[in-house]
């Protein structure tokens, strides 16, 4: 039984594994999140503004339930970075120049803190230091505010604002092209013209205050001042992509191991089972020597403990190792202090109870039948099956059947309910397999659907500050550019009901080919002349549909709050977008030809001349290049991908492996004599191997259709669960990966299938067919 045992032990290992590495990743990144939250001082209410003076910060500290006010100056602006052709953009924060405690406090991994005076000092974010290979010491340039100023960097800093660095209004990180700078809250005064002014300010609120109330009295202080609206530490990028990722490894530590410990209740059920079949000569004359039920029953239930013990030692030690290279792997995406693996003891013993529970679960039915046989009733012989027609026979179908067709067909139909878990197990390696493999269909569907049909520029500006119809003209004299489309948007906040999202309004020109809504075909989605295109996410959130009136509470500017009804929906897998047709977004505002931003076509022979040019023009805070971002995309997310892909098919080959090669064993201790009859009789050895592995073949095909579907369904249920407001991936049934599944299953099958098949070939005829006692 040494190869059965192993295989169930192989099987269990996964599950332990997956359910440890799952656990101890979850619990190592909820308690660097809580440990980093409350020793940094994260805040509980942001809002941005356009400039309010410092003065208001009483005000703001005075409102019931707010315990702490921290104001300061957030700037994007462009930098140049040795080594790096395109212009990367830098979030400045001020900082004071004598170190205090603050919200979103620093962690300074190198260096030193600013120096009083030190004009030019920065702190760079860690995540952005590594991409760019920058270090203490080191400078890089900037445009703050139409001058050029060289930048020295003091220190490396991470903050509890930034654990996920990410460009605002994007879901993929580019760490090389956008970067957190903390500097002197003295020099962004004088550099942006906001002496004795903020326009960020974050705060911290008691416990047990009301969050809601909160946030409607900061809006009514700052509302004059061009607030963008408060919001809450869950709409907060950084703590929104983080709590997902928890979700997420909640989810699937709870799913997956579930999936491989309910394969090793059925194998052990079967294995066991015809044991206990077997030795029923033996079990009598155990009982009639004066054994118990409880200790014929214990010496089963210790056999199948036999397995979880190998099994629970290795998933536990694959499990860890598997945390650790987890672990590495999330340093890249979440920068805490100190990401440590948290594997308590509490873990692992749960680990090895359920699997220890698996286990009695799947022997106690074999258990049962070896406590409940009678020795008068042991001593016999088992007596033989009963066989009759099946269904195929009783259709009619019994003449297009070989005789060896027919032992197999009724061998499965005698053992309907071990075939029908056999065929659901092995579907289950191909539903695993199929769902692994999603993940990468679905994200390149997303990126051809965003990058390819939705966002069609090679570059992407951001205005310092508004600017007047003539910024298109003169970004069309720059070198290398084909086509420019300027663009405004508008932060507001819309409402239906007593729902509301707070969302950017674009407002795109009527001939736009850069960047366009496209619906779920991927057709353009035409703007009308008025109304709203609502992204179909953001619609589902609103429960609102073409036709109906939503209010627009516009958060710059006047502030206006208008009443426009929705014309169409448009279905794009990133973001909740909103669009309008510019002229009709400036009559809404009552504005003249303001533009926020420009998209690009641009020759890429001059591409190195476009980027030099825009890295020294001060009204641009923020540039992105549509082809460096998916570069980075793939670079970063790609080898994640394909490693967790990896794993799922190792696991699932383990669980088609363990089934088929289970139910050859049995199946060939069920049907030795039989099959040693049929060789002394004349059949080659061919024939009878057929005969053998026919029911695993038999039952290969049931389970291929079985598993397509399967891992369809899993397909979608993966599709919902990773539906964010930020991205949604979408479904997509790729004819290529539910090919790869069913190959790597019958791969696992047919080199089962010859193991057992050896084992045939060497039987001993003599042996095998001596009478039983």
């Amino acid at each position: 039984m040494r190869g059965q045992l192993l295989a169930v032990t192989l099987v269990l290992a996964c599950g332990v594994a997956t359910y440890v590495t799952m656990r101890s990743a979850f619990r190592s990144l909820e308690l660097a999140q809580a440990d980093y939250y409350s020793s940094f001082r994260f805040a509980d209410i942001f809002v941005h503004l356009r400039r309010a003076p410092v003065s208001l910060g009483a005000a703001l500290a005075d409102i019931s339930g707010v315990t702490s006010v921290q104001t300061r100056i957030v700037m994007d602006v462009s930098l140049d970075i040795p080594g790096l052709p395109e212009p990367a953009t830098g979030r400045l924060i001020s900082i004071p120049e004598r170190r205090s405690p603050m919200l979103n406090d620093l962690f300074l991994r190198e260096g030193r803190y600013l120096e009083p005076g030190g004009h030019g000092e920065v702190l760079i974010s860690e995540a952005f230091a590594l991409a760019n290979r920058l270090t203490v010491g080191a400078s890089l340039d900037a445009v703050l505010n139409g001058k050029w100023e060289r930048l020295t960097i003091v220190g490396i800093a991470l903050s509890p604002e930034y654990i996920y660095e990410i460009r605002p209004s994007e879901v993929f990180p580019d760490n090389r092209r956008f970067g957190v700078l903390w500097m002197s809250g003295d020099v962004l005064e004088s550099s942006f013209n906001m002496k004795e002014a903020f326009n960020d300010v974050s705060l911290s609120l008691s416990r047990g205050a009301d969050e809601r109330e909160v946030i409607s009295r900061v809006d009514r202080v700052l509302s004059r001042y061009g607030s963008l609206g408060a919001f809450s530490r869950t709409d907060q990028i950084s703590y929104r992509f983080l709590t997902d990722e928890l979700g997420e490894l909640r989810a699937y530590g709870f799913v997956l191991p579930l999936l491989f410990l309910g394969v090793v209740s059925f194998l052990l059920n079967v294995l066991l089972s015809r044991l206990v079949s077997t030795q029923r000569a033996q079990i009598a004359v155990l009982k009639a020597f004066g054994y118990t039920r409880y200790e014929i029953g214990l010496h089963y239930l210790e056999l199948a403990l036999v397995a979880v013990s190998a099994g629970a030692v290795l998933g536990v030690a694959a499990g860890l190792w598997l945390s650790v290279g987890l672990m590495n792997l999330y340093t890249r995406y979440f920068h805490f202090p100190a990401l440590r693996l948290q594997s308590a003891p509490d873990i692992l013993i749960v680990a090895v109870a359920i699997a220890a529970g698996a286990a009695c679960l799947g022997a106690v039915a074999a258990v049962r039948r070896a406590v409940a046989l009678a020795p008068a009733e042991a001593m016999r012989p088992e007596p033989p099956a009963t066989f009759r027609p099946g269904l195929l026979e009783r259709l009619g179908l019994r003449t297009f059947l070989s005789p060896a067709s027919r032992m197999v067909v009724r061998n499965l139909d005698r053992r309907r309910w071990r075939a029908t878990f056999s065929v659901l197990a092995v579907s289950l390696s191909i539903a695993i397999i199929v769902a692994g493999s999603y993940a990468i269909d679905a994200v390149e569907l997303l990126v051809r659907i965003q990058f390819q049909s939705v966002q069609r520029e090679d570059v992407t500006l951001v205005f310092q500050e508004l600017q007047s119809s003539r910024a298109r003209y003169e970004l069309a004299r720059l070198p290398g550019v084909l086509r420019v489309e300027a663009f405004r948007e508008i932060p507001a906040r819309l409402r239906f009901g007593h729902r509301k999202r707070r969302v950017g309004i674009l407002g795109l020109p009527v001939d736009a080919e850069l960047r366009r809504p496209v619906d779920s075909h991927l057709r353009p989605v035409v703007l009308p002349p008025t109304g709203l295109v609502l992204n179909k996410a953001l619609a589902e959130l609103l429960v609102a549909r073409p036709g109906d009136t939503i209010t627009v509470e516009v958060l710059e500017g006047a502030r206006p709050v208008r009443e426009v009804t929705i014309m169409a929906l448009a279905d794009e897998p990133v973001g909740l977008g909103v669009y309008m047709d510019l002229s009709a977004l400036h009559r809404l505002m009552r504005e003249g030809e303001t533009l926020s931003g420009a998209w690009l076509r641009v020759d890429a022979r001059a591409a190195p001349g476009l980027y030099a040019s825009l890295k020294r023009t001060p009204s641009i805070s923020g540039v992105a290049v549509r082809q460096v971002m998916l570069a980075s995309f793939w670079k970063s997310f790609g080898e994640s991908i394909q490693v967790s892909t990896a794993f799922l098919v190792g696991f699932a080959v383990t669980i088609a492996f363990g089934v088929v090669y289970n139910g050859a064993r049995v199946a060939l201790s069920e049907r030795g004599h039989e099959l040693a009859s049929l060789r002394v009789l004349g059949y080659t050895r061919g024939e009878i191997t057929r005969i053998l592995l026919g029911e695993q073949a038999a039952l290969l095909l049931a389970a291929i259709p079985l598993g397509v579907v399967l891992g369809y369904l899993l397909s979608i249920l993966l599709s919902h669960f990773f539906a964010r407001e930020l991205f949604r991936l979408p479904l997509v049934a790729n004819p290529a990966t539910y090919a790869f599944a069913i190959l790597v299953v019958v791969i696992a099958t047919l080199v089962s299938g010859l193991i057992v098949a050896r084992r045939l070939w060497h039987m001993d005829l003599t042996e095998v067919l001596k009478a039983r006692e």
